[in-house]
């Protein structure tokens, strides 16, 4: 019996347009990470790119569960003494909705350089206007 082994010029990448509107923030990030990573797909291996681009639009909308909208909090450091910034989940969606999406799917992605190259692939935008419609069939 002889094992195939999985190379990158196999791997078929396409195209997903995700629309984020009234939809729950972690379950979606969840499919969203599955599909960056290609475990849905039957020649997934952990150590090659076998997933696909994603294009999520309406970022703006996405609903979050209980009192997260309010006590829900981003921490960020720049490395400096007293260079540490937090922001609310309702601050961050008004000035940049991209990133909630985006800092959710981040967590759900290996932290290598794989993974590194999947969220690279994560295409986000907070209204409906994007400039992949060719890439998407």
């Amino acid at each position: 019996m002889n094992t195939t082994k999985l190379s990158d010029k196999k791997i078929i990448t396409s195209w997903q347009l995700i629309d984020a509107k009234d939809k729950i923030l972690g379950r979606m990030a969840t499919s969203v990470a599955t599909i960056l990573m290609g475990k849905n797909k039957s020649y997934y291996v952990p150590y090659l790119d076998c997933g696909d681009h994603v294009v999520i639009i309406n970022a703006s909308k996405i609903k979050v569960t209980g009192k997260k909208e309010a006590e829900k909090s981003y921490f960020y450091h720049s490395g400096y003494p007293g260079g540490e910034r937090i922001e609310t989940l309702s601050r961050l969606r008004k000035n940049k909705p991209e990133e909630i999406i985006r800092h959710c799917v981040w967590g759900m992605v290996p932290k290598t350089k794989l993974g590194k190259e999947m969220i690279k692939k994560l295409h986000v935008f907070a209204g409906e206007e994007h400039p992949f419609k060719k890439n998407i069939k």
